[in-house]
């Protein structure tokens, strides 16, 4: 018994060692992110809640059929398939509505900070408004805890802009721009990928967030901008 727990334990150890990770959504470090990772949940609670209640069903309609009457069908119909889910699933589309808004980062503040990102095969520019045309390849600067709006766009196919830990992603797409917030609560490192297959290069089109502390973020796009290493670098991941 000893060895049965010890190796239930691993397995639990290695199952939710999988819930984290630079690119995982369920290792949350913003309010974006968040929101899709509270969604998931509840989208999995959900759906084991139905997936549940129709086993036990199932399982007592097979061993003990006359607890449902002479007809089981009838009401495994009407409380197994029509009932429970559209009672379970009109709670998630709630949940989806009230969870929409802070998905995509509507918060409504003034002080939005706005770089564009330009996805090309098989890399990502970003460039800095008001910078002195500053721009990075693969390594995009962020201030830790200030919303950012992103103009996304393709210079040749569409890709798609995601950091995983930050929020959701949206389409790259060649002659249009597409807009998306996101917010770092603290400083550190964050990784970032094309979400969307774009050729022979598309596993190696990543990049990576550096998110400053705001206090420091102007002088470290100043020292970018003359070309220095920034004296104020995040270590890891938070």
């Amino acid at each position: 018994m000893p060895g049965a727990r010890r190796a239930a334990a691993l397995a639990v150890s290695l199952l939710f060692a999988g819930c984290a990770g630079d690119h995982s959504t369920l290792d949350p470090a913003g309010p974006s992110a968040r929101a899709v990772a509270t969604l998931w949940w509840i989208m999995l609670g959900g759906s084991a809640v139905i997936f549940a209640a129709t086993t036990a069903a199932l399982v007592l309609a097979w061993t003990r059929p006359r607890i449902f009457g002479g007809d089981p069908s009838r009401p495994l119909v009407l409380w197994g398939g029509l009932i429970l889910p559209s009672v379970i699933l009109v709670a998630l589309v709630f949940a989806a509505f009230a969870l929409g808004e802070r998905m995509i980062g509507r918060s409504g503040s003034t002080d939005l900070l706005r770089i564009e990102a330009e996805g090309r095969r098989w890399q990502w520019e970003f460039r800095y408004p008001g910078a002195g045309g500053l721009a990075t390849i693969d390594t995009l600067h962020v201030p830790a805890g200030r919303e950012i709006e992103f103009s996304v766009t393709s210079t040749d196919v569409i890709h798609s802009f995601w950091v995983p830990r930050l929020g959701g992603k949206i389409d790259a797409i060649p002659g249009h721009r597409n807009t998306i917030r996101l917010l770092a609560d603290t400083p550190g490192r964050y990784g970032g990928v094309c979400a969307e297959f774009c050729g022979t290069g598309h596993t190696v089109m990543r990049f990576e967030v550096i998110a400053h502390a705001a206090e420091d973020y102007d002088a470290v796009l100043a020292r970018l901008a003359a070309g220095e290493a920034p004296e104020e670098m995040p270590g890891d991941r938070p």
